[in-house]
């Protein structure tokens, strides 16, 4: 399976709107940067409540060429936020999808908030 097909299977499940946040600066009116990308988002399951993941958290992915395409500077750090129905959540683990050969497709972000 190439790239182009792995990306195709996963825009056909990102069907939410999310926004990714980046502050800059330092202070309570620090500038935000927002990127609004097709993304899915769910409640991990009380089987996945392992590790550092715990009741409450969310399971969000975002396509690495929509963030690019909207001129988001990679990587995603734990620093970013994202937003999801107008809530902002705290990035605990921003993993990397990649394929076979390496490249970047998916960030499969752990959020909490």
């Amino acid at each position: 399976m190439s790239s182009d097909d792995i990306k195709a299977l996963y825009r056909a499940d990102l069907q939410e709107t999310v926004v990714i946040r980046r502050y800059t600066g330092t202070g309570t009116n620090r500038p935000k940067f927002d990127v609004s990308v097709h993304g899915s988002s769910r409640r991990y399951h009380a089987t996945e409540l392992l590790g550092g993941i715990v009741q409450g958290d969310q399971e969000i992915l975002v396509l690495v060429e929509d963030l690019i395409q909207k001129k988001f500077s990679l990587p995603i750090t734990t620093n970013d936020k994202i937003v999801i129905a107008g809530k902002e959540l705290a990035i605990i683990a921003p993993n990397e999808r990649a394929d076979l050969d390496g490249t970047l497709i998916a960030y499969d972000l752990q959020a909490r908030g």
